[in-house]
């Protein structure tokens, strides 16, 4: 087995298998720039990487990604705030768009970023503690990583609007007969689920496979790239506005204190 040495996450290898663990626990894996920058960078050199057949993404402690860092966004300026959005489709791509197969292992929470990342996997796997939301309504925002347009195009739209327009946080199991989440198994065999699954993908020819991924994308995707760029737009303004900075303002404030009482 290797590992590859990253400050957010590790990357770690057996056989033809790569295992991507995000490792901020005590953020319940939130997403900050230096994260989204080391989830790219290990995604594009796994894409490229022929040793490897599929890739398990996974999440340290009690969260898969609770989202993005909004302590680290309530500090952003508009500029900052806009190539952070921008980079973070890159880094979608870099999933979605990858190579290899992507199988998510669903350890806790996936909201926001985190269940945008979800969005992007081929094959979803779940214990049952995992919950998934798009919250964004909650701070006066809309999703920016594609969760408005990727969960239409997995979840249907009405379902999409109960998750968005309420920003409700949902067991992995209620996902299931959506399609999102393939299976849920108890914690202790999540892992081991997931990586059965790709080990038993990665030992097929690696070209059908990769012809497979492209097809079923494209049976699936319909004009994602203008809808993607109309998410950042309505994004960008209601950052701007001020219930949206009063709303993500309150909430750093919040994550603060109740780190600074943990501490």
């Amino acid at each position: 087995m290797t590992k590859e040495a990253y400050q957010t996450l590790s990357v770690e290898t057996s056989g033809r298998v790569a295992v991507v663990t995000l490792r901020r626990a005590d953020q319940l894996n939130a997403m900050n720039k230096r994260m989204q920058g080391e989830i790219t960078a290990a995604f594009e050199a796994l894409s490229q990487d022929e040793g490897i057949g599929a890739i398990v993404v996974t999440g340290e402690g009690r969260g898969f990604m609770a989202g993005a860092d909004i302590k680290e966004y309530a500090a952003q300026t508009g500029a900052d705030f806009d190539a952070f959005q921008a980079a973070g489709t890159r880094m979608y791509a870099a999933i979605e768009d990858n190579r290899k197969p992507v199988i998510a292992a669903l350890n806790g929470y996936a909201l926001g970023g985190g269940m945008e990342l979800v969005l992007c996997c081929d094959i979803v796997i779940a214990n049952q503690f995992a919950k998934l939301g798009l919250p964004e309504i909650k701070l006066g925002l809309v999703p920016g990583g594609g969760g408005t347009q990727r969960s239409v195009a997995k979840l249907g739209r009405n379902r999409a609007n109960m998750l968005l327009m309420t920003g409700a946080i949902v067991p992995a199991s209620e996902f299931v007969d959506t399609g999102l989440v393939n299976e849920v198994v108890d914690a202790e065999k999540l892992m081991s689920r997931a990586l059965e699954l790709a080990e038993m993908i990665a030992a097929e020819p690696p070209a059908a496979i990769e012809g497979l991924k492209r097809l079923t994308a494209h049976a699936a995707r319909g004009d994602l790239a203008k809808g993607l760029a109309m998410e950042r737009d309505i994004l960008g303004e209601l950052y701007r506005s001020e219930i949206g900075q009063k709303r993500v303002r309150e909430f750093a404030e919040k994550s603060a204190a109740r780190a600074g009482k943990a501490n």
